[in-house]
């Protein structure tokens, strides 16, 4: 009584095929999940592992904190599918719990903490962008609420007596904080633990996560050994910088590519981000060819790291249509062959407004901002201010920034 639930047999029933893992020695394994690493921690381990000759459990999790998974996602779930594409398992969690605590990620303040309506409708939309990449054969989602939600107060107390603050101390952006006095919550040295507490729970063989991740990382593996377990394997690779240049992918700081967009704007970004990023993008997303792409000039490369990516996500016939629709829209500044078309009952507007109904802009406040940089036109023709009222026109085409663009039809 009160002891800390465990799990024999999690989930459904893990699927032996060992006749993947036959054709390729431990050696060609290795060698294969090395690629793109920053860290394997323990190498040794994995071999010792993957000799047993099964399927290995590997994990990885990932908190719903907003619907969109991008690029940066990539890097991992194209690691992830390389394990389940030689005969490993993958549990993929969707943490609706941790993501209600709030984890900082080596940030210097609190992640904002979401309510359980918000993380489960994010979480609805990663099931379905999950398995654009990952093949439902070989991967299984769990949701980790349906642990730890179960865990009593006492259950926790015990947990907690698994790890010391000292050693909570130790992560860098915990111990920089507490250097300068900065707030640092209690919940958030409970977040390691219960991240931790999910490879126990799962009986993990490896766990894969960012660079940025290493600390919850090798926290599962102490609580592994404390509850008599074989420690899990960490692999931990690198982050993908944002298309600002500065600061890792992410939608917090509006710098990402998501994996569900048109694959024409995936294109458009792609081909917007700076000479030294894209060679930077080249070494991380390890589906692309770099030697391709090594020695051409840089916008050829960053035109066929495109191309690339959008395959990827994709099929190349998409791949080839975003190619073709930049080279016209953009380069020669044609219109697109097909203009989303909008009706619009007003004859007149406020350009702001109009921008805002015809879907160019997710808000009024973004229209105006969009408007005041020069972003928009009317029938070919620069709107500055946002106030001046436009007449409005049937089969007027508006262009928001370089590839949105709607065309007019009056109701």
């Amino acid at each position: 009584r009160g002891a800390i639930p465990k799990c024999d047999k999690p989930g459904k029933p893990l699927q032996v095929r060992n006749e993947k893992l036959k054709m390729k020695s431990i050696e060609e394994q290795i060698e294969i999940f090395k690629k793109g690493c920053v860290n394997i921690i323990e190498e040794d381990e994995l071999k010792e592992k993957l000799r047993e000759k099964r399927p290995l459990r590997v994990k990885f999790g990932a908190d719903p904190s907003s619907p969109d998974l991008h690029l940066g996602h990539l890097v991992v779930l194209n690691k992830l599918r390389e394990f389940g594409e030689l005969g490993h398992k993958i549990i993929f969690i969707i943490g609706d719990f941790t993501a209600r605590i709030g984890d900082p990620s080596g940030q210097k303040a609190t992640r904002p903490v979401l309510s359980k309506e918000d993380v489960l409708k994010n979480a609805r939309t990663y099931q379905k962008q999950i398995f654009r990449i990952l093949d439902k054969s070989y991967t299984e989602i769990v949701y980790n609420s349906g642990w730890l939600e179960k865990m009593s107060l006492e259950q926790i107390f015990q947990l907690t007596s698994k790890y010391t603050i000292a050693r909570m101390l130790e992560r860098r952006d915990f111990r920089e904080r507490f250097e300068k006095n900065q707030d640092i919550y209690t919940t958030e040295f409970l977040y390691p633990l219960l991240q931790g507490y999910d490879s126990v729970y799962l009986k993990a063989d490896v766990e894969i996560g960012g660079e940025d991740q290493i600390f919850n990382l090798l926290v599962g593996r102490t609580l592994q050994q404390k509850f008599s377990q074989k420690p899990q394997v960490v692999m931990t690779l690198p982050l993908l910088v944002g298309t600002d240049g500065e600061k890792k992918m992410s939608k917090s700081y509006n710098n990402y590519i998501g994996i569900t967009e048109e694959p024409q704007e995936i294109y458009g970004k792609v081909m917007s981000i700076s000479d030294e990023l894209m060679y930077d993008w080249i070494k991380i997303l390890t589906f692309v060819d770099g030697k391709r792409i090594k020695n051409l000039p840089p916008r050829q490369g960053k035109a066929l790291l495109a191309f690339e990516i959008v395959k990827f996500l994709y099929d190349e016939e998409k791949a080839k249509k975003a190619q073709a629709h930049f080279e016209k829209v953009i380069v020669n500044k044609d219109l697109p062959e097909e203009i989303r078309e909008v009706v619009i009952k007003e004859k007149k507007l406020p350009a702001f407004e109009l921008v805002y109904c015809a879907g160019l802009c997710q808000s009024k406040t973004q229209a105006k901002q969009l408007i005041s940089q020069g972003g928009f036109s009317a029938d070919g023709k620069k709107i500055a201010d946002f106030k001046k009222i436009i007449e409005i026109k049937d089969g007027m085409i508006l262009k928001a920034g370089k590839r949105n663009f709607a065309k007019i039809k009056r109701g």
